[in-house]
């Protein structure tokens, strides 16, 4: 019996990078991988009822979600060919999990907000036209805090954890090398010493068998591991990670370690 059967009233947690833009969609071959990775991986998962999305494209002063029936899309890049802007995914939204987490995150003493006018951006809709084309499943996005700090992300994760109990698929969507700088826009992979040191850091931190403590202590210093701020100058990608790591209070495994524009990402399911 596969863990999705027999796991089959708890919620799925994964954190992936979601690529450039709208390149994974347009064909770039800098994504194959990550294409491929992404329209497999729902055959490994079971069919949620509902998505909550954290992406690492929106930072609020509270955490604040989608409330909105029908989120429209927001195509928040630029320099693209116009098919970039024309790319749809009709996801509904999820109000009423709005209102849950609203709920949890304020229990927990982490002021947040409903957003009804809110859409959903790419770091939502490109992973998820890969993974679940058909648009046919109740998605919620969440912001980041604008303030970055990593310990705050974990506390929400935690305040999230009654969500454990549900059928639903939690994507932490950002991007485990983000360093636009470095990326090889040809796709072109080069050694990147530097880079497989952070890799290997994530890896070590997010599936070893640390304590709760011990791996929440390390996620909140991650400056520290080696090269961090050359793969993250500024840590948007990298703080979806935290508020799942929070939430699963378990360790995870890999099920992604690969290039995507070059430069070696991983992504994790706990």
């Amino acid at each position: 019996m596969v863990e999705a059967e027999r796991n089959s009233s708890t919620a799925q947690i994964v954190y992936f990078s979601h690529g450039g833009g709208p390149l994974p969609i347009l064909g770039d071959a800098g994504h194959r991988s990550m294409v491929q990775f992404m329209e497999a991986l729902p055959a490994k998962l079971r069919k949620p009822e509902a998505i909550l999305v954290i992406s690492a494209h929106w930072e609020a002063r509270e955490v604040t979600l989608t409330g909105g029936e029908t989120p429209p899309l927001l195509y928040d890049y630029y320099g693209f060919p116009d098919e970039a802007y024309e790319i749809t995914y009709p996801a509904p939204g999820n109000p009423e999990l709005a209102e849950l987490v609203a709920g949890l995150l304020q229990k927990n003493g982490i002021s947040s907000r409903i957003d009804k006018n809110r859409g959903f951006d790419h770091g939502m809709f490109i992973p998820l036209k890969l993974m679940y084309p058909g648009a046919d499943i109740p998605t919620l996005q969440m912001s980041l805090l604008h303030n970055l700090d990593p310990a705050s992300h974990l506390r929400a994760g935690r305040a999230l954890r009654p969500l454990l109990e549900r059928d639903i698929l939690v994507i932490g969507s950002g991007f485990s090398f983000h360093n636009m700088g470095a990326f090889s826009w040809h796709g072109r992979a080069a050694p990147d010493p530097e880079n497989d040191a952070f890799q290997n850091w994530l890896i070590d931190c997010c599936t070893g068998t640390l304590s709760e403590s011990e791996r929440e202590a390390r996620l909140a210093a991650w400056e520290k591991a080696p090269h961090a701020r050359y793969c993250h100058p500024r840590e948007e990608h990298l703080l979806p990670l935290h508020v799942c790591a929070g939430m699963a209070n378990r360790p995870a495994r890999v099920i992604f370690d690969d290039y995507i524009l070059g430069k070696r990402a991983v992504a994790f399911q706990w």
